[in-house]
């Protein structure tokens, strides 16, 4: 099987990068590849090679690169406007289709990234019960803002629930507004929600935690507290939201919230994220329904663009035909099996964990069921594995696979024929 080859046009321009980004790059990789173009389940970068596609953007390209339905309606709306900063119909239309697919959601409000989302999710949770602590779980990921950049990737364990920040420039009065609890520790996780119910706001979770599942009943536990407790349960579902079911993890794992995060797959590629919620949580964003001190200000330059919209509204629209669902966890359930069966044939010190849509190989035999288990596995073999991928023409992050609609059955076979190579050839 060949190697990728860099050509001196891609070596030329990583040189140019390095001049004028920071580590030569936009921050969210660390490998050097110049992407140049995608087409259903592969991208090509500028030197001309190949590659299987599981990063697809991290996620958003949950039905692959350049799909014609897109396309047309993005091409469609360019003519007509790019952006208004006002109400427009694909956003409207985005919208009712969201409030029709998601379980918690009465009203939308949109915003560019997710970010954002979780940001203004955690806002109307403080702004509606008028406290001021969050609860959120070690080794959850909620974007970039303050709040959610405490305990998100800790380098040493904290003790719960004293929170550690990931990043410089955190103010250090932000680490007593936000309280650490563990995955899949029920027993834990209740304890300290009951002990701090008169200052919590709100409990942010990733019902699918990176690519930990939830233990049964550990949602609906937490489902029952925020409610016993008067406090606001939000999902992350940045990542889920339709790409587990199409009414998101909320419908896979059948626990409602009372706020959710949506982002990635709702934009079909384009930056478009959106809070979403119940009537009595979401009315904050109303200033004509709440007094001038409880309504949450949230302006974007390009929150509901409707270029965005309509490559969302068209992604949409495919996903909700009969199969589409059933193709997308098969095409996982393939890539799982067959990795799984490969360790075993190996004796390979690993296992595979996550959903169909969404897994990875962890090089642990132990059990992983929150952050310090996660973190307990031989990294050096996963990075080595990761290269050995890239460099093969298989394309992901440094954690998960995402699986694609766009995915067929040529690609699964050239995936799983490297992840043979890989883990016999002991690179």
């Amino acid at each position: 099987m060949s190697e990728i080859i860099r050509g001196d046009a891609e070596a030329a321009l990583m040189e140019r990068a390095r001049k004028v980004l920071p580590g030569g790059g936009f921050g969210n990789v660390a490998f050097d590849i110049v992407i140049r173009d995608g087409k259903a389940g592969r991208v090509h970068d500028i030197s001309g090679n190949e590659y299987v596609d599981f990063l697809l953007g991290s996620g958003p390209m949950l039905i692959g690169h350049g799909h014609p339905e897109v396309l047309e309606a993005v091409q469609d709306q360019i003519p007509r406007g790019t952006t208004f900063f006002v109400n427009n119909e694909p956003g409207i239309l985005l919208a009712e289709e969201i409030v029709d697919a998601i379980a918690c959601a009465d009203k939308v409000r949109f915003t560019s990234s997710g970010s954002e989302a979780t940001l203004y999710a955690m806002r109307i949770a403080r702004a509606h019960h008028k406290r001021d602590k969050i609860l959120k779980f070690e080794g959850g990921f909620h974007g970039m803002s303050d709040y959610a950049l405490m305990s998100m990737a800790p380098a040493r364990s904290g003790n719960f629930p004293q929170s550690v920040p990931d990043s410089p420039g955190i103010p250090q009065r932000i680490r007593d507004e936000v309280l650490i609890a563990p995955f899949n520790d029920t027993e834990t996780a209740l304890s300290i929600i009951r002990e701090h119910k008169d200052e919590l706001a709100g409990v942010i979770v990733e019902p699918f935690q990176r690519l930990i599942k939830p233990v049964p009943g550990f949602l609906q536990a937490l489902r029952d507290v925020t409610t016993e407790c008067g406090i606001a349960l939000i999902f992350d579902e940045v990542v889920t939201g339709f790409r587990f079911a199409y009414g998101g993890a909320q419908a896979y794992y059948g626990v409602v919230p009372d706020i959710c995060a949506l982002g990635k797959v709702i934009g079909g590629g384009f930056p478009l994220a959106a809070v979403a919620g119940r009537d009595e949580y979401m009315v904050h964003f109303n200033r004509h329904a709440v007094a001038p001190e409880d309504y949450a200000t949230q302006i974007g330059t390009l929150s509901g663009n409707p270029v965005a919209a309509a490559a969302g509204l068209a992604t949409l629209k495919i996903l909700k035909r009969p199969g589409a669902y059933e193709k997308i966890f098969e095409n996982g359930r393939a890539l799982m099996d067959g990795l799984t069966a490969l360790i075993e044939k190996t004796g390979t010190a690993a296992q595979v964990i996550g959903e169909p849509p969404l897994f990875d190989i962890i090089f642990s035999k132990g059990r992983v069921a929150d952050y310090r288990d996660s973190i307990a596995g031989n990294r050096d073999p996963l990075l080595a594995f990761n290269q050995f991928l890239r460099s093969h023409g298989i394309l992901k992050g440094d954690s998960k696979f995402y699986v694609s609609l766009a995915h067929d059955a040529e690609d699964i076979a050239k995936t799983l024929s490297v992840f043979d190579q890989a883990l016999t050839d002991k690179k």
